[in-house]
């Protein structure tokens, strides 16, 4: 048991787990891992994201810390952020272009709402969820969202073999169909 609220500091002496670990306002969310399916969705779409974020002066990055404010630190599935700012523990999301969030059965509500919200809030411009199809992972709807004040709307989707287009924050086309082979 742990008294009170969880500083980032506490929070990052936890270390590396197998669990997705979050700190949310002071509490810790905790999920398990990924499904490989989820895991291969994460890694198609930073390869297929890498070189035209590099083009635009942008890094992509999976699963990495993301403070959103003081005690409370995401992780999103792929975080693209000023490619200027220096390797560290912890990305800031006034560094942050975009973010993309994968469902899955653990985190559904809490990407579609929640995490959705927060980023919003912190003033993060992109939003791209993607929906792989739960529960089989076959079918991937991919939605692309901008930032308008402290709430998005949706800029464009994508499914089957409909490509998901988009110049900002960096110019690329994204089809769905190969993300879930």
């Amino acid at each position: 048991m742990h008294p009170g609220p969880w500083t980032e500091d506490e929070f990052f002496a936890l270390g590396e787990c197998i669990n997705r670990v979050e700190l949310l306002d002071g509490g810790l969310w905790v999920s398990p891992g990924p499904h490989m399916s989820h895991q291969a969705i994460a890694y198609r779409l930073h390869r297929l994201m890498e070189e035209a974020a590099g083009a635009a002066g942008l890094m992509v990055y999976r699963a990495i810390n993301l403070r959103i404010q003081a005690d409370t630190i995401l992780i999103p599935d792929v975080v693209v952020v000023d490619d200027r700012v220096p390797p560290s523990i912890c990305a800031e999301a006034g560094d942050t272009a975009l973010v993309a969030e994968i469902l899955s059965p653990s985190s559904t509500t809490m990407d579609r709402v929640t995490k959705r919200h927060i980023y919003a809030a912190a003033r993060i411009d992109w939003y791209l969820l993607v929906d792989p199809g739960l529960p089989d992972y076959q079918e991937v709807k991919l939605t692309l969202c901008r930032r308008n004040g402290d709430s998005y709307v949706e800029a464009a989707t994508a499914k089957g073999d409909e490509p998901l287009v988009f110049e900002q924050p960096f110019a690329v086309e994204i089809h769905p169909r190969p993300l879930s082979r």
